[in-house]
């Protein structure tokens, strides 16, 4: 028989960066919080980026709310001092944080949620869902890719590119995942990139942190109404850190187009053109990891849930934040997630009257 269920007025399912910024404004509000963190340690999806990874905004504009990134040695922060920066960020804000703890599920319980995780259940009068994508890959599913023998591997669980030294490797994906990895692949093995489109280079100094100004002012353009001509460049074009400018003087920065099928040794393109490959290396993107909402009905067919603003249409005492622009415009990048993680946190204690 398990134990009663430990009250909470907001469970905040996750322990990244989404999770972190909003515990930081529940610290403001009366009421008691909690969060629910899969990892074994603190630092989100950082913990499971490759080893080279570096953020492509500088440390300034790599924060959270409250305390700003430490100054990086180099232009841009690494993937450690990412995972340090978050590390000591909930340290910093004493935020109680249970780890590791997987949610099984979400389910109404009157007017609360009950939520539970392993033999532990809580009844919260608020949910936060701040899971993210990582631990959801996407692979796109071209015909005969199970009858391919050679190694698949999302970007999800690459590390480095030591096992392709002296392979043949596709890298498969336009954005800066790709371009990153390509790079770094590209110098001890033959490398094939696939892109549906070719790669949107931005110019070498358009960095992250520009990328987020025109964000914020397309941003403040819809809510007044109005439309705002600026120059082409989104989170999804390939900003051209050194790594990738070094691959481009290699020129090695050449993509083609899909191919249409896998064959038992590489791929075939619709005109019958073929090419051998020992290896895919899939930056192919992810979805929203919300397996743990399946029970409440909310997920809808495109695999996301209808919201306004971050609060969810279909169960009106649970939000979403940090999933991408459908939660908010760049809720998935570390600066970005502050504005939403603020609006979340006002609607939450409005809702629940401040106590």
């Amino acid at each position: 028989m398990s134990a009663s269920p430990t009250e909470v007025d907001v469970l905040v399912i996750g322990g990244g960066q989404a999770a972190l910024a909003t515990a930081y404004f529940l610290r403001r509000t009366h009421l008691s919080f909690l969060l629910l963190d899969e990892q074994a340690a603190p630092g989100g999806a950082w913990l499971h980026g490759w080893d080279s990874l570096r953020l492509f905004s500088p440390a300034t504009w790599s924060s959270i709310p409250g305390w700003p990134m430490p100054a990086s040695a180099s232009t841009y922060p690494t993937r450690a001092e990412v995972i340090d920066y978050l590390s000591r960020y909930e340290e910093r804000y004493q935020l109680p944080v249970r780890r590791p703890v997987h949610v099984a599920s979400v389910e109404r319980d009157g007017d609360r949620l009950r939520v539970r995780a392993d033999e532990h259940v809580w009844r919260a009068r608020a949910v936060v869902s701040a899971t993210g994508a990582w631990s959801n890959p996407y692979i796109p599913d071209y015909p005969g890719r199970e009858q391919f023998v050679g190694v698949q591997l999302h970007s999800a669980h690459y590390v480095d590119p030591a096992p392709f030294v002296g392979q043949r490797v596709m890298i498969v994906g336009g954005g800066n995942s790709g371009a990153q990895i390509l790079a770094e692949v590209s110098k001890v093995a033959e490398t094939l990139w696939i892109t549906p489109e070719p790669p949107l280079f931005l110019a070498d100094d358009v960095d992250g942190r520009v990328l987020f100004e025109r964000a914020t002012e397309r941003w403040k353009a819809q809510q007044e109404g109005r439309t705002v001509d600026q120059p082409i460049g989104g989170l999804g074009d390939v900003v051209m850190v050194e790594p990738v400018r070094e691959a481009r003087s290699r020129g090695v920065l050449v993509s083609e187009r899909p191919f249409e099928r896998f064959t038992e040794h590489g791929v075939e393109w619709a005109d019958g053109r073929r090419a051998d490959i020992d290896a895919v290396i899939w930056c192919t993107g992810f979805r929203p990891a919300l397996a743990h909402l399946g029970e409440l009905g909310v997920i809808e067919a495109d695999g996301k849930v209808a919201v306004e603003g971050t609060r969810a249409l279909k169960q009106p005492n649970l939000w979403l934040v940090g999933y991408g622009e459908w939660t908010g415009a760049a809720s998935a990048t570390l600066i970005g997630v502050t504005r939403t993680a603020r609006s979340t946190v006002s609607e939450i204690d409005a809702a629940l009257g401040g106590h």
